[in-house]
């Protein structure tokens, strides 16, 4: 089944979510303490993909022009109106906590090289060991997240399974038109493309900056658009 691991990976999210509204009594300097060091271990995941490129010019190009788009189409606020939606509807009585926790935990769990490999995985080969592990951080992961940013990281297994879904499903079909060499490049640019990003959200989340990373994520697609005209030309 193509999108078992995709299943499971949401599944564990909305478990997470719901195990850690049982935990939300944990002092807040806890909370802090451990949501200090989710950011460091997020940034130390996003330095780690970042090293993943072979032309790291392609990835500072991807990311300086996703910047210009996201910002001229603002999906950080498109993010962040969606999350307020959803409060809404839930009605927590608490303006900002569903959207902030939608918002973070959609731009952790969605970007990444398990996000991305594991889709393919699953896609390509039937392997839905990757996307096996990443359910397992994003379990955890949602656990102290939700203590603090509370239910609206329930919400993120939404997007996660369609992102995931979506690649798991075109990767069936992938290995028809783009050669394996190609393919391999692209990898590996997306995913340093996509660690610098989750660097981004590590020092958000420590508190050390507060970049719209949401408003970089087109710089994904230029990755992709930069590698294919590299392959193509040069």
């Amino acid at each position: 089944m193509v999108l078992l691991g995709t299943i499971v990976n949401g599944i564990c999210i909305i478990l997470g979510t719901l195990l850690g509204k049982l935990f939300t009594r944990i002092p807040d300097k806890t909370k802090e303490t451990v949501m200090k060091v989710i950011g460091l271990a997020v940034f130390l995941l996003g330095a780690q993909m970042g090293f993943k490129s072979n032309e790291f010019l392609i990835v500072i190009i991807s990311l300086v022009i996703g910047a210009v788009i996201g910002e001229w189409i603002d999906l950080d606020r498109i993010l962040n109106n969606i999350g307020i939606w959803i409060e809404k509807k839930v009605g927590t009585g608490q303006h900002g906590s569903v959207s902030r926790g939608f918002v973070t935990a959609t731009l952790i769990f969605v970007i990444g090289a398990m996000a991305v490999v594991g889709s393919l995985d699953s896609g390509l080969r039937g392997d839905h060991q990757v996307l096996y592990t990443k359910s397992i951080i994003d379990g955890f992961t949602s656990i102290v997240l939700t203590t603090t940013l509370g239910i609206g990281v329930l919400f993120s297994a939404i997007p996660v399974m369609l992102y995931q879904g979506t690649i798991a499903l075109f990767a069936t079909q992938i290995d028809q038109f783009v050669p394996a060499d190609l393919l391999e490049l692209l990898i590996f640019e997306i995913t340093a493309t996509g660690g610098v990003m989750i660097m981004a959200i590590g020092m958000n989340i420590i508190g050390v900056t507060s970049i719209r990373v949401a408003n970089l994520l087109p710089g994904l697609l230029v990755a992709a658009g930069l590698v294919l005209l590299q392959y193509l030309y040069l």
